[in-house]
């Protein structure tokens, strides 16, 4: 049966970031969805286009509603009104944060391999990035907890930056893994920062437990940022919820957005939130079936045609990381010749920290285009092993 996913959306030439490569290659590196967003969406910002005026935009009570609402209902936590600033995007909100909340030369500890981007926030403002390295052991990635306390309990240490759902490993943190780590944040004096964009994209039938909604020693020292920007593909609206129970941090956080200028909305930014959380449920759930689908047909052919990689397994996001320690040679030279030999263009694992040897590939996307993908990797790897022994 044809599925609303399957349609080929051609991107090219459209000012997407995701896809502006050369002709012949196919990028699966981004997380951005090749998919139309949910219909409601797109109405409800076609219906506010017809306007005709793009005037300064409010923030109005329907963005409060649909955020509380969603959270609710679908990850049953309650959230306050007063609790949520809007902000331009999960990214920006990080980067103030980070400059808000603590000060130029200390740590920031950030689980790795973690999103590349958390790096740049901390560096780029003058931070240190303090890694603890999550431990790989039988395809299961674990939190080494006394590497994590260690980190924690340096003098210098102000932040965690917590990934939950964590990319790129696609996990679900559970809920006695969150209270540990809310327990050692609280007895160290280390702020939460919890980003939770993938929070809507799990296995189906499996949801996620917000950091703040475990307990209160959580909730009074978090600082969540959230987006229905990667579950219905609206990066480009820019557009994200900062979600701060403690009035204090609250404050502080508030001022930082509206210093740096990130906590005006452009005209469609509270309109697509609403749409998608308001409206948007059914088609999500239908989305979460397809992207677990691809995910288990890209899982099954790289164990039955590519036995040198192995897909770790994941609970969260339409990302695939893929063990590829096996092959001759580092990721960067693989990722790089991969892309040069078949055209398929997949972000190195080593961009995280604490990820050479891994690749990272993006399934949202038509399962024809998945599968033209894993024939290019399966092409690529067996002529890098080829072009590898012929250098010795």
């Amino acid at each position: 049966m044809q599925s609303i996913f399957d349609e080929k959306i051609e991107r090219r030439n459209t000012g997407s970031m995701k896809w502006d490569v050369a002709d012949g290659e196919l990028p699966m590196w981004v997380a951005d969805m090749d998919f139309k967003t949910a219909p409601e969406v797109t109405d409800a910002i076609l219906k506010r286009a017809r306007q005709g005026v793009f005037g300064y935009t409010l923030i109005t009570d329907e963005w409060y509603q649909a955020y509380i609402n969603w959270w609710k209902h679908r990850h049953d936590f309650r959230i306050e009104k007063e609790w949520l600033i809007f902000c331009t995007g999960v990214v920006p909100a990080i980067s103030s944060i980070v400059r808000k909340m603590t000060t130029v030369g200390e740590n920031v500890v950030v689980m790795t391999p973690a999103y590349n981007i958390f790096f740049n926030s901390i560096l780029n403002n003058g931070r240190n990035v303090l890694e603890s390295r999550l431990r790989y052991k039988e395809g299961v990635y674990q939190i080494d907890f006394e590497d994590l306390e260690e980190k924690l309990a340096e003098p210098q240490t102000s932040m965690l930056i917590l990934c939950n759902p964590h990319n790129p490993i696609g996990k679900i943190w559970n809920r006695e893994t969150l209270e540990r780590i809310g327990m050692l944040c609280k007895k160290y004096h280390v702020l939460v920062l919890s980003d939770e964009i993938h929070c809507d994209i799990t296995k189906p039938g499996s949801g996620y437990i917000p950091f703040a909604s475990v307990s209160e020693e959580c909730r009074e020292n978090s600082i969540t940022c959230i987006a229905p920007t990667k579950a219905f593909n609206l990066a480009g609206i820019q557009t994200a919820a900062v979600v701060i129970p403690d009035k204090t941090l609250r404050h502080k956080v508030n001022r930082g957005l509206n210093t740096d200028e990130v906590a005006e909305p452009n005209v469609f930014a509270a309109i697509a939130p609403a749409a998608a959380f308001g409206y948007g449920s059914k088609w999500l759930d239908e989305l979460r079936e397809y992207l677990w689908e691809n995910r288990r047909f890209a899982e099954r052919f790289i164990t039955e045609n590519i036995p040198e990689v192995s897909a770790v397994k994941g609970e969260a996001t339409y990302l695939l990381w893929l063990d590829c320690r096996k092959v001759i040679g580092d990721s960067t030279e693989l990722c790089r010749f991969i892309r040069k030999d078949s055209g398929l263009y997949l972000s190195d694992g080593r961009e995280y920290r604490n990820g050479d040897g891994f690749l990272r590939m993006n399934l949202a996307c038509p399962k024809e285009r998945v599968q033209d993908g894993l024939e290019r990797l399966k092409k690529s790897i067996s002529a890098y092993e080829e072009w590898v022994c012929r250098q010795c």
